[in-house]
């Protein structure tokens, strides 16, 4: 076993890897298990082009090979493996991956999240060519097009009103008769024009496989068996997101639904660990949200490995102020 890290950095993404920068930058000689989906969603998207820097739209595996790139220039180690197992509950941490033990003092989990799919075949071979799981990211690719939309909860919804913006029309697609969603976002829905609604059915096919874009969906009523066909140039799943917690379950404080719960910004329930990224943001869900998160994780940590070492002079933690708002007076400025 290698010497005690000061901080392992857990996940590829946008945050993994921004943390992984800002972690090198200080010096604390980061070690970063890539994980299951090394580059994280960003992956999977082709043109990212609300990333700030690029005034021409960027590749999004494009995007993550320079800031691998970036991270390892800065001295940060980089392991290309599936972290098997953690325990939060010693100091130092343990992590297991590839039969290999590493402990660190701090850890950065920027594990993500990852769309719920509906698992076709076809879904998967469009993806990122008219098959998307993000309106936010990819709904400008859709002006004055045709577009579905799967699901019947708020993420749904959330999706289809956005998309509204630039689609000329929206088909929500939904397996029952009636929607989930909070009754605020059903009424926003249904009284927009653009919005029209497939009920009782699902999807049993993406077309266009062939001409490497979607042209349409193949669905079936569930009530009376019959296939047909809706034409669209793009699918947008919303049925959720699931955020890649299961390494963590009984260690750490959750969400609901599943996400890390963090307070006074990347802070989990246990002092020296940190989270940043789609593992703990379920509303925002961008690349530059997760990069400024992953920012946020390695100058926590920072401050937390500072502390450790002189704790006579630690800094006080972050406090409410009688309005609300968060003291932040002692805190060091951004380099």
């Amino acid at each position: 076993m290698a010497d005690t890290r000061q901080v392992i950095i857990l996940g590829s993404g946008a945050a993994g890897l921004t943390a992984a920068i800002y972690a090198a930058r200080a010096e604390l000689q980061p070690l970063l298990f890539e994980g299951r989906q090394p580059g994280g969603q960003l992956t999977i998207t082709t043109e990212v082009e609300n990333y700030p820097g690029f005034a021409e739209a960027i590749m999004g595996p494009d995007l993550m090979v320079r800031m691998r790139a970036q991270a390892e220039r800065f001295g940060t180690e980089i392991i290309t493996a599936e972290v098997e197992s953690v325990n939060l509950k010693v100091k130092p941490f343990e992590i297991m991956a590839h039969g290999n033990r590493y402990t660190a003092h701090s850890v950065i989990i920027a594990t993500g999240a990852v769309a719920k799919l509906l698992g076709l075949p076809s879904e998967a071979k469009l993806m990122g060519h008219g098959v998307s799981a993000c309106a936010t990211c990819d709904g400008y690719f859709f002006k004055n097009q045709r577009v579905a939309v799967v699901g019947g909860g708020d993420t749904a919804m959330e999706e289809a009103t956005f998309l509204t913006k630039f689609a000329s029309g929206v088909n929500v697609v939904h397996r029952r008769d009636k929607l989930r969603a909070s009754k605020i976002m059903q009424e926003r829905a249904m009284a927009n024009p653009k919005i029209s609604f497939t009920w009782d059915s699902e999807v049993e096919e993406v077309l266009g496989v062939k001409e490497g874009k979607v042209t349409g969906v193949k669905l079936m009523n569930l009530k009376s068996g019959k296939s047909s066909v809706l034409d669209v140039d793009g699918l947008f799943i919303g049925i959720g997101h699931q955020p890649n917690t299961k390494l963590f379950q009984g260690q750490l404080e959750l969400t609901a639904a599943g996400y890390i719960q963090t307070i006074l910004g990347t802070r989990t329930s246990i002092p020296g660990v940190f989270a940043a990224g789609d593992v703990q943001d379920s509303v925002y869900r961008q690349a530059v949200t997760a990069a400024g998160s992953g920012c946020m994780a390695a100058l926590d940590a920072e401050r937390y490995l500072e502390e450790l070492k002189h704790p006579a002079h630690a800094l006080p933690a972050a406090k409410p102020d009688r309005a609300g708002a968060v003291d932040v007076s002692e805190t060091r400025p951004v380099r």
